[in-house]
C-alpha cells in the first residue's frame, strides 16, 4: 500500500511568534528573535554568551499551572504546537479513530531543565525532595508521550532523537506511517528547550555560538562572510499529516503534499559535517527520488544554514551536487537568521515555514546578510519573493551533530 500524504494543520511556538500566523508574518518582515537573556544565572556563571532566541510567548502564559508543573519546558512547547496544529486542521478529536492516529514528536536534547534541576535538588536537599515525576519529565520521549496522551493518539508515539536533524526525521516517520496504511493521521514535529547555562556554556566552549553580545539581533548571519556561530533558540513546531483520502473525506483544507523524505549519515565526525557534503548530497538526492520530482522542479529551499563558519559551505556544496546548475535558480531562505537554532525543533518550525511558503507562494526572508560569502553563491531571499502560479516544489534541509542528515520535499496542492 502506498498513499499520498498531505498537510492539513500547522502549529508553532517560536522566538518570533507564539503561533503560526504571527510566526509567518514576522518571517516575511525579517524580525529577529535574538535578545539578551534576562536570567540571574547568566551573571552567576559568567557565561561568555549572554543572549539567545528565547520563546516569544512563554509556555506559562499558554498552559495551565498544573500542566507546566508536570512537563519539562520542551514538552510544554511540544504540547502547545500540537494543540494549535490540531485546531488549525479542523479535526474533531471525538470523531476520529484514535487507533489510527499517531504521533512523531522529535527532540535533540530533551528534558535538560528537569534533569539538571533534579540534580541540584538532590545535591542541595537530598533524595526525598526529588520530584516523583522527574524521570518521565526528563526522558526525550516526553513531548511525544505528552502529545499522545493529550490528544488520545494510539497508533504509535515515536521520538526521533538525531540532534538537529530530529524534527525533519519526524516527517519521515509520519510519511511512512501514512504510506504504509498504519495510520490515517499523524501529528509530527519537534520540540526543544535547552536555553540553560550548561548547554550554553558547552556550546560556547566548542566555539559553536556567536559571541556578539553587544548586538544580538544581528548575531545570526548565515552565509555572511562575518558569521561567527549560531544563536541558540527554543520552541516547537507541529504539522498534521493525513492520508489524502482521509483529508478529502472530511473536507479538510490542504496546505501542501509531503511528497518525500530521506535520511543519511556522514560517518565522518561527531560534530563537523563532511566537508564535501557527501552525506547531505545523498539525502537531497534520495528525498527528491522518494518524491518523484526532478531537481529542476524545485523552486525553493529552506536551508539548514546555521551561521557557523564550517557548516554553511558543505551545505552549499551538497546543494550544488544535488541540483547542478539549477541551484542558481532556487530561492533559498536561511530562517535561522531570524529564529536562531532550535536544535531538534529546527526542522519542524522550518517545515512549517516551507509549507506556508508553498501555500502563500512567497518565501521567508534571510536577514543580516551584508557581505555574502563568495564560496556560497546562492540566490538568497532577502526581499519579497513571488513564486507565481503553477505547481511548486520546495525542500527543507536539516543536518545534525553525529553526521545526521534529513531532507523533506513538499509539493503544492
Amino acid at each position: 500500500m502506498s498513499r499520498k500524504a498531505v498537510i492539513t494543520g500547522l502549529g508553532a511556538t517560536t522566538p518570533t511568534g507564539g503561533d503560526v500566523p504571527t510566526f509567518w508574518q514576522n518571517s516575511l518582515q525579517g524580525v529577529s528573535g535574538a535578545r539578551p537573556m534576562e536570567y540571574d544565572w547568566v551573571e552567576k556563571y559568567e557565561l561568555p554568551v549572554t543572549f539567545a532566541a528565547t520563546a516569544a510567548v512563554p509556555a506559562a502564559e499558554v498552559l495551565k499551572k498544573v500542566e507546566t508543573k508536570r512537563m519539562d519546558p520542551s514538552t510544554q512547547f511540544g504540547v502547545i504546537a500540537a494543540r494549535e496544529a490540531v485546531a488549525d486542521s479542523g479535526l474533531d478529536l471525538d470523531d476520529i479513530d484514535k487507533d489510527r492516529f499517531a504521533v512523531a514528536m522529535a527532540t535533540g536534547i530533551g528534558g535538560v531543565w528537569t534533569l539538571l534541576d533534579a540534580w541540584d535538588t538532590l545535591r542541595e536537599r537530598g533524595p526525598r525532595r526529588v520530584l516523583p515525576m522527574t524521570v518521565p519529565m526528563l526522558m526525550p520521549n516526553g513531548p511525544a508521550a505528552a502529545v499522545s496522551l493529550d490528544l488520545g493518539a494510539r497508533a504509535g508515539s515515536f521520538t526521533p532523537v538525531s540532534a538537529c536533524a530530529s524534527g525533519t526525521e519526524a516527517l519521515g516517520n509520519a510519511l511512512e506511517l501514512i504510506r504504509s496504511g498504519k495510520a490515517d493521521i499523524v501529528v509530527c514535529g519537534g520540540a526543544e528547550a535547552a536555553i540553560h547555562p550548561l548547554p550554553i556554556g558547552a556550546f560556547a566552549a566548542m566555539q559553536a555560538l556567536s559571541k556578539r553580545n553587544d548586538d544580538p539581533e544581528h548575531a545570526s548571519r548565515p552565509y555572511d562572510i562575518d558569521r561567527d556561530g549560531f544563536v541558540i533558540g527554543e520552541g516547537a513546531g507541529a504539522l498534521i499529516i493525513e492520508s489524502e483520502e482521509h483529508a478529502k473525506a472530511r473536507g479538510a483544507r490542504i496546505y501542501a503534499e509531503l511528497a518525500g523524505t530521506a535520511v543519511t549519515s556522514d560517518a565522518h565526525h561527531i560534530t563537523a559535517p563532511d566537508p564535501d557534503g557527501l552525506g547531505a548530497t545523498r539525502a537531497l538526492k534520495g528525498a527528491l527520488e522518494d518524491a518523484g520530482v526532478a531537481p529542476t522542479d524545485v523552486v525553493h529551499v529552506n536551508a539548514h544554514a546555521t551561521s557557523t563558519p564550517v557548516g554553511d559551505i558543505p551545505e552549499y556544496t551538497a546543494m550544488r551536487a544535488a541540483f547542478g546548475d539549477h541551484v542558481e535558480n532556487i530561492k533559498v531562505s536561511a530562517t535561522k537568521s531570524q529564529t536562531g537554532h532550535l536544535l531538534g525543533a529546527s526542522g519542524a518550525i522550518e517545515a512549517v515555514l516551507t509549507v506556508k511558503a508553498l501555500y502563500e507562494r512567497t518565501a521567508p526572508l534571510t536577514i543580516n546578510l551584508e557581505n555574502q560569502d563568495p564560496q556560497i553563491p546562492l540566490d538568497v531571499v532577502t526581499s519579497r519573493t513571488d513564486f507565481g502560479t503553477g505547481d511548486l516544489v520546495a525542500v527543507s534541509n536539516s543536518f545534525g551533530f553525529g553526521g545526521h542528515n534529513a531532507v523533506g520535499v513538499f509539493r503544492s496542492y
